[in-house]
């Protein structure tokens, strides 16, 4: 029998099949209540339909610019929210404006269940419309990895 894809090899369950990574240094800011992209995608084609994705993201640049606010951020699979990984980023008691705090991030395990190609993106979004947010400021890089678990 000819392996034509490494989950033919019969790769123990656990093992890495593969790790993809992407990554962004682009500043976007907004001043909206709805998700927008943030820039930072990778997109991975699982190798078997029972294999399992490892996201690590590292959302770099993250502030507010206003004193009524926080960030938002999520993780996309496609369209499909997958986790909310923050909410209410710079909100603080004294409601200071600009708030620049660095980096955020989330771990997530995924089963899309498919061998399609599949992107995994972030958004973000203000707490509160008409006061600003931004992720990747000062051209702060933001990486995501995919690693591809044998199910």
């Amino acid at each position: 029998m000819a392996l034509t894809k490494i989950g033919d090899a019969g790769m123990p369950a656990g093992a890495v099949l593969q790790v993809v990574t992407g990554s962004t240094a682009t500043n976007v800011s907004s001043t909206s209540s709805t998700y927008a992209d943030t820039g930072l995608t990778a997109a991975i084609t699982p190798s078997s339909s029972s294999s399992k994705i490892l996201v690590i993201v590292n959302q770099q640049g993250c502030q507010k610019y206003t004193n009524t606010t926080g960030l938002g951020l999520k993780l996309f699979r496609g369209s499909t929210e997958l986790v909310k990984f923050e909410s209410q980023f710079g909100i603080n008691s004294n409601n200071s404006y600009d708030v620049n705090g660095g980096g955020n991030g989330v771990t997530h395990l995924d089963s899309p269940s498919t061998t399609s190609a599949t992107t995994y993106k972030t958004q973000f979004n203000s707490r509160n419309n008409n006061s600003g947010v931004g992720v990747q400021a000062d051209s702060a890089t933001s990486t995501i990895t995919l690693m591809e678990i044998a199910g």
